[in-house]
């Protein structure tokens, strides 16, 4: 039971960062384009395509309309946040690595998760079974 919790908790807490994060995206554009320039990025085209990714992302996990989609935005949001922590890393602003480090560990704990919240489980999450095994 604590798993489900854990799952909606971690789940609603990465909604919101990354929702966050796009508005901030849409609000204060020219601040995310000199901070992506300074990160080495091409920005013009970058935060436009970001801002729908930001969005589309929670809502393919919240709504699970597609469990194959479901699965491919928790792999592209972990692909995200592992490249802009390193992005932050490499240009020696540890600082800025935090938000995806945060966001990694929310990441996990929901994947790890949402077979014991959901009722049509994903195939790659490991079942409550496999995790009650490894303890």
């Amino acid at each position: 039971m604590p798993e489900y919790y854990l799952y909606w908790m971690s789940t609603a807490l990465l909604s919101v960062l990354y929702l966050t994060s796009a508005y901030i995206y849409v609000t204060r554009g020219d601040w995310v384009r000199q901070v992506l320039a300074e990160l080495g990025y091409k920005a013009p085209y970058l935060v436009p395509f970001m801002i729908v990714i930001k969005i589309l992302g929670p809502v393919a996990i919240l709504s699970r309309i597609s469990m194959p989609l479901s699965d491919l935005a928790y792999a592209g949001i972990f692909f995200h946040l592992l490249l802009s922590g390193l992005a932050h890393l490499g240009v020696r602003k540890p600082a800025g690595a935090l938000p995806a480090a945060i966001g990694l560990a929310l990441l996990v704990t929901s994947f790890v998760t949402q077979n014991d919240a959901r009722g049509v489980p994903s195939p790659y999450a490991p079942s409550p079974n496999v995790r009650a095994a490894m303890r």
